[in-house]
């Protein structure tokens, strides 16, 4: 036994030798090579200054994931064992424009030239709870996203697509509730039962309050409808997940990427707190919990950013909120490219932005990924543009080698260290958040809101002054105009769906739809209620989406937004 503890003894004394004299080397390095800095940006996105070199010697306390395996707690190297070498991600383009039958034909096209997985884009109307022919709806019907106003609209999106065999993700928070039911309530239609749908809501309405402000209801009903979906979800369709917690918009917002992964995950332990404050269990709901990140052009700050987020959630779901399962432990996410990002001039810029973007998504362990198209930036984008963006990811996934392997960067100091820096900012930023009184109180009180204008007006500073480069608009500037084909909607849209609503409303039952919305308000105004089941019976009646939300909103109130300027 002597001789085990003096082997080891001496190892240890080894490698601390080497460590002593990498310190010197680096010291001497520093001196003679990092004393004249040339570049005047030497940080990151989040404004953390980055050093010209990194060794063994910056994970010292650390050590990084030299004693992790991918699909292990805490799941830094990724959710799976074998990374991609079992399955690649779901290829999701998010689309949606004009009436429900024009985007059913874009569906299908992606469909048939591969992509995996459905995401769809709403309206601004849908996204605010309002029906096509509504006053405040005039002059928005499908130019940013499909006009879903009923079950009729959500039957024509998906007409021919069997919602029993594709993955469908929508990104609808305010009146998530309602698109829900009318999604449900079409694949019932199809003959496809509830527990067969596989898909994802996004439905987070905290960021909504902070970042992108499409809400239909105060912050406490909010949350209530929320839980709701959760409750209703956990026992009726397990294979869905209720909510896709975002920080894609935060992002998009002005965010740093710090700020990002911390008020994310903030918003993430509120609804765990809500759903456990209703009496569910959290292994219950929290397996169909999932994140939705923003991936911007710091390349390896993004990557460090998503794996610093898996284990930041695995910990605090473990050790903080009691989960015993480990699918609760786990963070299942969606990516998007950074939209942000796009610039109109030089569009053809994009393409590239879009694919190191992409890239960075892969070997940070995304399980689902929608690659920007060049021209977003300048309209809703063309089937060519389309195209070009899913090929992307299919170069990526089968021509790079990078899903060979999982986790190809852990161990890289580097990439090691800003996993540690970022997970250490976001603790920080919780403390602050809690010491506020949590992320309801901050919002209420206009605290996060500001925290991202300010990053945002940093950032606007640094590109005016040219300290932080953006080809093509602020350096590499050409004179000549590349011209590229836009895609344009027609006029007609807002005609036609004003049209088949009235149609609709008069060859349904109108007596039956009040009979439901009444009792769908008696329900609202019953705290122990689940609104699920009523807002689905309205739905199955064609009740349209402007009928639900008011009928929630005579109940509710409507939300006033805090002045913080």
């Amino acid at each position: 036994m002597t001789g085990v503890r003096s082997g080891a003894d001496e190892t240890i004394a080894a490698m601390q030798q080497e460590l002593d004299d990498l310190r010197g080397q680096v010291a001497e390095w520093r001196a003679r090579y990092d004393a004249g800095s040339v570049r005047d940006l030497n940080f990151t996105n989040s404004a953390r200054e980055v050093a010209p070199l990194y060794t063994a010697l910056d994970l010292e306390g650390s050590g990084g994931t030299a004693f992790e395996l991918p699909g292990s707690y805490p799941y830094t190297r990724g959710i799976h064992a074998t990374g991609y070498r079992g399955r690649l991600w779901t290829m999701r383009q998010f689309a949606g424009f004009g009436s429900a039958r024009e985007t059913n034909e874009r569906y299908k096209f992606l469909l048939q030239h591969g992509t995996t997985g459905l995401s769809v884009a709403f309206d601004f109307p849908t996204l605010m709870g309002y029906d096509s022919d509504h006053p405040r709806s005039e002059g928005e019907v499908g130019k940013c996203g499909v006009a879903i106003s009923s079950l009729a609209d959500m039957e024509t999106l998906f007409e021919g697509i069997p919602l029993g065999e594709v993955s469908t993700s929508m990104t609808i928070n305010g009146p998530a509730i309602i698109l829900w039911c009318f999604y449900i309530a079409a694949a019932e239609k199809q003959g496809v039962p509830a527990e067969k749908l596989r898909g994802t809501v996004q439905n987070d309405i905290l960021k909504e309050y902070m970042a992108q402000h499409a809400w239909c209801f105060p912050i406490e009903p909010g949350l209530r409808l929320i839980v709701d979906m959760f409750e209703w979800g956990s026992r009726h369709t397990p294979q869905w997940n209720t909510i896709s917690i975002s920080g894609y918009h935060i992002r998009e917002a002005g965010a740093t990427a710090a700020q990002e992964l911390a008020f994310t995950l903030a918003d993430g332990f509120t609804y765990v707190e809500r759903g456990m404050a209703r009496g569910l269990p959290v292994d219950e709901f929290a397996p169909r919990l999932s994140f939705f990140w923003d991936i911007h052009n710091d390349f390896f700050e993004e990557i460090a950013k998503l794996r610093a987020a898996r284990r930041i959630w695995a910990r605090h779901m473990r050790e903080r909120y009691g989960a015993k399962d480990p699918r609760s432990w786990v963070m299942r996410f969606h990516s998007q490219t950074a939209g942000v990002t796009l610039t109109a001039q030089q569009p053809m810029n994009n393409v590239v932005r879009v694919a190191y973007q992409a890239l960075a998504a892969a070997l940070g362990g995304t399980q689902s990924l929608h690659t920007n198209s060049m021209d977003e930036t300048l309209a809703l984008p063309t089937e060519h543009a389309v195209q070009v963006a899913l090929r992307t990811q299919q170069v990526l996934a089968y021509e790079t080698g990078v899903p060979n392997v999982a986790d190809p960067l852990g161990g890289s100091y580097y990439v090691e260290k800003l996993t540690d820096d970022l997970e250490r900012d976001a603790e920080a930023i919780f403390k602050d958040i809690d010491d506020r009184g949590g992320v309801v109180k901050c919002l209420e009180a206009g605290w996060l809101q500001r925290r991202i204008s300010e990053s945002a007006a940093r950032q606007q500073w640094e590109i005016e002054q040219r300290r932080r480069v953006i080809v093509g608009v602020n350096e590499f500037v050409t004179e000549e105009s590349l011209q590229i084909p836009l895609l344009k909607l027609d006029e007609a849209t807002t005609h036609d769906q004003a049209a088949r609503l009235r149609r609709l409303r008069e060859t349904r039952d109108n007596a039956e739809c009040t009979a439901r919305l009444d009792r769908l308000r008696a329900a609202a105004a019953d705290e122990s209620e689940n609104l699920v089941p009523y807002i689905l019976d309205c739905a199955r009646a064609y009740c349209t989406l402007y009928e639900i939300r008011a009928s929630l909103e005579s109940v509710f109130g409507a939300y006033r937004e805090p002045v913080f300027f």
